[in-house]
């Protein structure tokens, strides 16, 4: 069961077209000190929970394939969310990780892929 996940994020993944507007070392449009480990984006024609697309991090290698997640919540948005880790390495997932849990009113939690 747990594959048919994996596979179906796969599938929207490459279904869609992943756009990045927030480039690694760019701040955050509403807090500045916030500054983007990677390249932030979303996978566009998506919908997540909060009305948005999908939200990714891209990280350094050239591949497309999905390998965590990061589950967050956000107690300022009042919200939960997914966030999509395509191509990240060991230290980018690490360091995606601490930036959603680098502030008192958001966490996150990493599930990470394992095939």
């Amino acid at each position: 069961m747990q594959n048919n996940f994996w596979q179906n994020l796969d599938q929207l993944i490459l279904d869609s077209e992943i756009i990045i507007d927030r480039t690694k070392g760019s701040a955050h449009p509403r807090f500045p000190e916030m500054i983007y480990p990677c390249d932030y984006g979303y996978l566009n024609g998506t919908t997540s929970n909060d009305g948005n697309e999908i939200d990714v991090w891209r990280g350094c290698h050239s591949s497309s394939n999905l390998t965590a997640i990061i589950c967050t919540v956000d107690n300022l948005k009042k919200d939960c969310e997914i966030k999509l880790l395509i191509g990240c390495s060991e230290e980018e997932t690490n360091t995606i990780l601490s930036f959603h849990n680098n502030s008192e009113f958001m966490s996150g939690i990493l599930i990470r892929r394992y095939d």
